[in-house]
């Protein structure tokens, strides 16, 4: 594990075609991200590439890590996506399942496992190099073939303790990222709640974000504060949403 406790900010890549609220974001966030997270189609809904966004990371001075879905891809659809980041220069990946889809269906080809494999496979062709591929990982037994993973995300989670203790018992030897995610209302946290089942939100948070906005924002920084102090995790993958600008501010500060 490096000495350095980086910060992963995750972008909200638009669903239009206008990327100026992307470079207003990595503006703000770039004091204090060490690397920028760009979602793909992420909650199942349409987004502009996260390798065209990850190239506008890089056009900015920034490091970027794109997430590409197993749900939307088939295996000519996954080359083309890899032969278009080696032509930008993007190198580094989160492979992931992908959320239900809010129009269509998944294409079922391919998983992120035999994404991985491809990937190493492309890397061997003339004119590649061999990408930095991450996964994510709940907080529960890591399968064997995601131990072979450059790096691990771990599953946003409002509970440090429960961080550690997974942190602990899977003796993870790559870098591991915990997952930080600020909670930006009450209605946010009901949603979550019932869309993602292994998530447990604090009672006690809820009502202090319905109180001030603002508290959500403060408790995100102190769980990045005790992470980074308990020395476990390589960094945090910070989910900012829509506040990003009081992060940026409050990190710096």
């Amino acid at each position: 594990m490096g000495s350095t406790f980086e910060i992963v900010c995750e972008i909200e890549p638009p669903t239009r075609p206008d990327i100026r609220h992307v470079r207003h974001q990595i503006g703000v966030l770039a004091p204090v991200a060490h690397a920028f997270l760009i979602p793909d189609n992420h909650i199942g809904r349409a987004t502009v590439s996260s390798i065209a966004v990850a190239h506008e990371v890089a056009a900015m001075g920034g490091r970027s890590i794109a997430c590409l879905n197993s749900r939307d891809r088939n295996l000519l659809g996954f080359q083309r996506d890899m032969l278009t980041a080696a032509a930008y220069g993007v190198g580094e990946f989160l492979f992931v399942h992908g959320d239900k889809p809010t129009v269509g269906e998944r294409t079922g080809e391919l998983t992120v496992r035999t994404m991985i494999a491809e990937a190493h496979a492309m890397a061997e062709r003339p004119g590649f190099t061999r990408p930095r591929i991450g996964v994510a990982a709940a907080l529960r037994r890591v399968p064997s073939w995601k131990r072979e993973a450059d790096f691990v995300f771990a599953q946003m989670s409002f509970d440090v303790d429960a961080l550690l203790r997974w942190r602990d018992e899977t003796a993870l030897e790559q870098p591991v990222y915990a997952g930080v995610l600020v909670l930006a209302s009450a209605g946010m946290a009901r949603r979550l709640s019932a869309t993602i089942p292994d998530i447990d939100i604090p009672a006690d948070l809820i009502d202090r974000v319905a109180a001030d906005p603002r508290a959500g924002v403060a408790a995100a920084c102190a769980q990045v504060d005790a992470l980074r102090e308990s020395g476990a995790f390589s960094g945090v993958h910070l989910v900012t949403v829509s506040r990003y600008r009081e992060v940026a501010l409050a990190l710096e500060h």
